[in-house]
C-alpha cells in the first residue's frame, strides 16, 4: 500500500470515530479504534483502546467495549461489560458481562444477566437467562436453560471424531467442577451433577447426578515403593 493510501483509509477510520464520538459514543482513544462503517453503535456505549467493531456489529446504550477487544456481525444488548475478547455471528442480552478472554464463536446467543468469563469458550449454542460460567470451560452445541451455574472446567463433549451432537442443560441446574457431558445427553431442571462426573446417560429433574469412580486408599503403597519420606528428612538438606 502507497503512503498515500495508507494516509486516505486512516483518515477514513479517523472521521468514522469522530462520527461516533459527536452521536454521544464515549471513546477513550480515536487512534486507536477500528470501527467500519456499517457498525451501529447507541449514544451512551464506552470504547476502550484497541476495539475493532466489524461488520453489521451493534452495540447498545450503556454497553463498555473495553481494550483489546474484537466484535464482527454480533449484536450487544444494553449494559453489556465486554472486556479483552472475541465475539463474532453472535448475540449478548442486555447486562451480561462477557470476559476476560472470552471466545464466542458463531450462533452463540447468551441471554441477560449472565456471565461468560475468563477462558471461557462458547459455540453455537443458546445461554439462557442468568446462567453463568464463570472460567475455564467449553460449551459447544449446547441449550443452557436460566440460572444454571457451570463450575470451573466444564466440557460440553459435542464430536465423536464423526458428527457432532447437542446437550441440553435444564433451568436451574447446577454442574459441579471438571465434568464432561458426553453429547447427546440432557440435564433436568433443578438437577445438580458432581463435581468430576463424566455422564452419558440423561439425568432426571431434582436429581444429583454422579459418574465417577468411588474413591480407593491404599495404605503404605508410598513407602513400599520407596516414595516417602519421614517428617524429618522432609525438613534436611536435599
Amino acid at each position: 500500500m502507497k503512503l498515500e493510501e495508507y494516509q486516505k483509509k486512516e483518515q477514513e477510520r479517523l472521521n468514522i470515530a469522530i462520527r461516533h464520538l459527536e452521536n454521544g459514543v464515549d471513546i477513550a482513544d480515536i487512534h486507536s479504534v477500528y470501527i467500519d462503517e456499517s457498525v451501529e453503535i447507541e449514544p451512551g456505549a464506552y470504547l476502550g483502546p484497541c476495539v475493532t467493531l466489524e461488520g453489521k456489529t451493534r452495540i447498545g446504550a450503556g454497553s463498555r467495549i473495553m481494550q483489546n477487544t474484537r466484535i464482527v456481525d454480533s449484536v450487544i444488548g444494553e449494559n453489556v461489560l465486554v472486556q479483552s475478547s472475541v465475539i463474532t455471528e453472535s448475540s449478548v442480552g442486555n447486562g451480561s458481562k462477557i470476559g476476560p478472554f472470552a471466545y464466542m464463536r458463531p450462533n452463540s446467543h447468551v441471554g441477560e444477566n449472565c456471565k461468560i468469563g475468563d477462558f471461557v469458550e462458547i459455540k453455537n449454542s443458546n445461554f439462557g437467562d442468568g446462567s453463568k460460567s464463570a472460567h475455564l470451560t467449553y460449551i459447544g452445541d449446547a441449550d443452557v436453560g436460566r440460572d444454571v451455574n457451570l463450575g470451573c472446567g466444564i466440557v460440553f463433549v459435542n464430536y465423536d471424531g464423526n458428527k457432532k451432537f447437542r446437550t441440553t442443560v435444564g433451568d436451574g441446574a447446577f454442574i459441579g467442577c471438571n465434568t464432561n457431558l458426553i453429547a447427546p445427553v440432557s440435564v433436568g431442571d433443578g438437577a445438580y451433577i458432581a463435581a468430576g462426573s463424566t455422564l452419558t446417560h440423561d439425568v432426571p429433574d431434582n436429581a444429583l447426578g454422579v459418574a465417577r469412580a468411588r474413591q480407593k486408599n491404599i495404605e503404605g503403597w508410598a513407602e513400599r515403593r520407596g516414595l516417602y519420606r519421614k517428617n524429618d528428612e522432609k525438613s534436611g538438606d536435599k
